[in-house]
């Protein structure tokens, strides 16, 4: 059995096309089937079934699905843990929300290495949805994300909260916004849903960011109104003369310690969940 043959069998059961994982891949269409057959005459069973309607898994192939995934996360670990890392008895792989990164990257690892002398550290700003796909195929040990995604082998637990404050350059007064001169910042779909529901004549706005700092780089260069992160609003408040937008309410969005379920229990994921806790309170 090869780490080829399991990669292959995991994306056929989201694509259900033998054409389609083979696009995802980068293969032909031949080796995809090569790989299911081998993998298929490896275990002595049938994994999938194929008709009209698309590719199915066989009884065989649900029974099979969860050690697939958990021999893709513990090869994945395998090959990171023997990776040289200087004199570091452990080295740890941590995703941070790309709009947590910038304000508190420095203290949380700061903290990470006094409580955790030993280990080396590789941090990745990235967004949630790709840090999920990291945790559940093992290419990160730890995350700390805004949107929980619903794959079978991930642990969440809740660790604090961030608020977004909307400025603008135009005004104090939610009469002063216009779609035109409205930045939608789309950092979380929680996020969206609240801000489409505060503000339905400006989901049609023109301009639109993922990122705090781009929103921010935004406003600054071309003015405007935009929710962004509070220490961001205070920032463009004192620097930029804007100006707070005191007649509606900032956006909380709630972060989220992000884990493999099998490390759940693990006293070092629980360190670094409480270390997380702990830098978000303010403590």
């Amino acid at each position: 059995m090869h780490i080829d043959q399991l990669e292959t069998f995991l994306d056929l059961i989201q694509t259900r096309s033998f054409n389609r994982s083979a696009e995802r891949l980068g293969v032909t269409q031949s080796t995809v089937s090569g790989r299911i057959a081998a993998l298929e005459a490896a275990l002595g069973t049938r994994l999938f079934t194929r008709s009209r309607a698309g590719t199915d898994l066989t009884t065989e192939g649900l029974k099979f699905e969860a050690h697939a995934r958990a021999l893709r996360h513990g090869w994945t670990e395998a090959q990171r843990a023997v990776r040289p890392s200087g004199t570091a008895a452990l080295s740890l792989r941590i995703g941070i929300q790309n709009d947590l990164a910038a304000g508190h990257i420095g203290d949380w690892v700061a903290e990470f290495r006094s409580k955790l002398p030993d280990c080396a550290f590789y941090l990745e700003p990235d967004y949630s949805a790709q840090m999920c796909t990291d945790l559940a195929q093992g290419a990160l040990d730890f995350a700390v994300i805004f949107t929980p995604r619903a794959l079978p082998d991930l642990h969440f637990a809740s660790v604090g909260e961030v608020r977004y404050r909307l400025v603008s350059s135009d005004g104090d007064s939610r009469e002063s916004l216009t779609a035109a001169r409205y930045i939608r910042g789309n950092y979380a779909p929680a996020f969206e849903q609240t801000q489409r529901q505060l503000f339905p004549d400006l989901a049609t706005a023109p301009l639109a960011a993922g990122q705090n700092a781009a929103v921010a780089g935004l406003l600054t260069s071309l003015g405007g109104a935009a929710f962004v992160l509070e220490e961001t609003a205070a920032q463009l408040i004192a620097q930029h003369g804007f100006r707070a937008v005191t007649d509606v309410p900032a956006i909380t969005q709630p972060v989220y310690a992000a884990m493999h379920l099998r490390h759940r229990p693990a006293p070092l994921h629980r360190r670094l969940t409480r270390i997380v806790q702990r830098q978000l309170a303010g403590r």
